[in-house]
């Protein structure tokens, strides 16, 4: 519950600017559009008060510019507190945590197609960016595509004038949106998972940041009970590697473990459960 507030309070506080829906300016350009808020948030929403790390990071990029300050901003997000924005504030992620509630057979997900989002990273984000100097992840983000094309397009001041200029480029996006969309009823973030550039960035400092997870493993029943796995957004058995560059940090494990044996700590300092027992990983 308190999770699924700071979703929706994350929403509404990246998406303030109620005022963009009738400007005739469309999109906002004040003085917080110089910050990026730590999840996709699309810069061209005319809600959006912030700009979006990945887009913003394509920015220098395009213009071969070291993004320094992009990079900082995520660095320093990443330092403290790893992946946890893409558990606890992004808006696509409440999404899809939303859309998977619905009645319907469910499919797992291999892990290892949680390797095609460093793929979607390197070679989209920085390589076809870098030589096209086009931001071609924001052309075709499903995000972006909900939060401004259609928005853009549909009750913008400026809908009218963009509507005589629709092709096959934002047809592709919308059914890019789409397919991405009805993956969301059948499996667990699978955006997430497979193809968010900024989680694979978060995911790197999962296992340095100060905030971390820990597992009790002389008392943990592993496979036998597997109730984390069951639960976990991201199917990440947690036993394994609590430090997994997938753990979205969302804590559901330590909620519904009957035996109390998942926890976070700061570095030696103690938030919830057990004290830690330092045992090599499992794998």
């Amino acid at each position: 519950m308190i999770r699924r507030l700071s979703q929706i309070i994350g929403l509404l506080f990246a998406n303030s600017y109620w005022k963009g829906i009738f400007s005739s300016q469309a999109i906002y350009q004040g003085a917080t559009k110089r910050f990026c808020f730590p999840v996709l948030n699309c810069y061209s929403c005319p809600l959006a008060r912030f700009a979006c790390p990945i887009g913003s990071l394509q920015h220098f990029i395009a213009i071969r510019q070291i993004p320094y300050y992009i990079l900082g901003i995520i660095s320093l997000v990443g330092v403290f507190i790893g992946r946890v924005p893409c558990g606890w504030l992004c808006p696509f992620g409440l999404l899809q945590d939303v859309l998977y509630r619905i009645p319907s057979f469910k499919l797992h997900l291999h892990k290892s197609f949680g390797y095609l989002k460093y793929l979607v990273l390197v070679g989209v984000v920085v390589i076809v960016v870098y030589f096209t100097q086009e931001p071609w992840f924001c052309k075709l983000c499903p995000a972006g595509t909900l939060e401004a094309g259609i928005p853009l397009i549909l009750w913008s001041s400026v809908g009218a004038s963009l509507k005589a200029l629709l092709g096959w480029h934002f047809y592709l996006k919308v059914g890019i949106l789409l397919s991405i969309i009805l993956l969301m009823v059948f499996i667990k973030r699978p955006f997430c998972r497979m193809l968010c550039p900024l989680g694979a960035i978060f995911g790197l400092f999962n296992r340095i940041s100060l905030l971390r997870f820990y597992v009790d493993r002389e008392r943990c029943k592993g496979e036998g009970c597997d109730i984390c796995y069951n639960v976990c957004p991201m199917e990440i058995r947690i036993y394994r590697n609590p430090h997994s560059f997938d753990c979205i940090r969302c804590t559901r494990c330590i909620s519904a473990c009957p035996e109390k044996v998942v926890g976070i700590t700061i570095i030696w300092g103690r938030i919830k459960g057990k004290e830690p027992v330092i045992k090599p990983s499992l794998g």
